[in-house]
């Protein structure tokens, strides 16, 4: 039987049935009448009215705290890896109800990876990832959804080539492209980034646009001119993978000192050296690229071109790897799309 009083401005429902008593208190007397007949119901279908029951209304980022959770109770911490994964993955799915991730939705949500420069690689494990946590859902809490969707977003994603093994791309820009990009950038009286600075740091350091806007002042060494990313993306090892990194001048851009300028802009002040939303820079890349007609080329290629002119520039196999934080050098070889009008540069200085 339950029972619905009025205290110090909120509504108090109890409701005792089977041996059990359970009260909770609302601030409308409409949803106190909802939840105790929600209990009531749940009690005479002797389902554990304790446990809160998922519906197709539940945010997917409830699911991934739930996946998360459940995990730690038996025993299963998260790695790494899986973490930053379902991080993002609350950032751009986790308002979206359970019933709206449908397979139109999750093939629009692949493309946006694609285009903002995820590899097939890395947008396989995010679909495999939303399989995980609906198919968890609906094992471990009994959420009634149907998983087939993420089956056929991955064939349709496969089919465009979105989803699959790594692409070895070999696309580099070219110094007119550049030009044409910086430009574009600078003109721009829209642009509340400093997009031509991420771009040359880009290539510069051969950083990853996430470690782009992860890195932090308080881990500069000015006197060393190194500076610390956390948590490098290494498959062979998923955690404490952190590397000090040298900010060189061997690319034709020099990273302390664009370090140095981006400090001077934002006053160093806040806690990340390049305090922007990391989507945000992809996707103004990509639109100016649109703009100004530059075909087939992603931000992640600048992680290509600064390994390759580290190359150029004569560093070792052995020495390129203490900047790009590769572990593998059979993955390294693929950067090393060296033009061969600057081999002539190259014997020079060795001349």
């Amino acid at each position: 039987m339950a029972s619905i009083d009025k205290r110090k401005g909120n509504w108090r429902a109890q409701v005792r049935r089977g041996g059990q008593t359970l009260t909770k208190t609302f601030r409308l007397k409409a949803d106190a009448d909802a939840w105790a007949r929600d209990i009531e119901r749940a009690i005479d279908k002797e389902i554990d009215p304790t446990v809160r029951q998922l519906t197709a209304k539940d945010s997917f980022e409830s699911l991934i705290d739930l996946h998360i959770e459940d995990l730690a109770k038996f025993g299963q911490p998260l790695r790494r890896s899986k973490d930053q994964v379902l991080k993002r993955l609350k950032v751009e799915l986790g308002s979206e109800t359970v019933s709206n991730l449908t397979r139109e939705r999750l093939i629009r949500y692949g493309r946006e990876r694609r285009d903002d420069g995820a590899g097939p690689a890395t947008l396989a494990i995010d679909i495999s990832f939303i399989g995980t946590v609906l198919t968890h859902a609906a094992a471990m809490h009994g959420l009634r959804v149907d998983t087939e969707g993420v089956r056929l977003a991955r064939v349709a994603l496969r089919r465009m080539g979105a989803v699959g093994k790594g692409d070895e791309r070999d696309r580099r820009p070219t110094a007119d492209e550049l030009e044409t990009l910086y430009e574009a950038f600078d003109d721009n009286p829209r642009n509340t980034m400093p997009m031509t600075t991420i771009v040359q740091f880009a290539i510069a350091t051969a950083m990853r646009l996430d470690e782009i806007v992860r890195i932090e002042w308080r881990h500069l060494d000015a006197r060393n001119r190194t500076i610390l990313v956390e948590s490098r993306k290494d498959p062979r090892k998923k955690d404490s993978n952190d590397q000090r990194v040298p900010l060189l001048a061997a690319t034709g851009y020099d990273a302390f000192e664009l370090l140095n300028e981006q400090r001077k802009r934002t006053g160093g002040n806040g806690v990340r050296c390049f305090p922007y939303n990391g989507r945000s820079v992809g996707t103004n890349f990509r639109r100016t690229c649109e703009e100004e007609g530059i075909e087939d080329l992603h931000f992640h290629d600048m992680r290509h071109e600064g390994t390759s002119r580290l190359f150029e520039a004569g560093l070792t196999i052995e020495q390129v790897p203490l900047v790009t934080g590769h572990k593998d050098w059979k993955m390294l070889k693929r950067y090393t799309q060296l033009r061969p009008e600057n081999l002539h540069a190259t014997l020079a200085k060795h001349a």
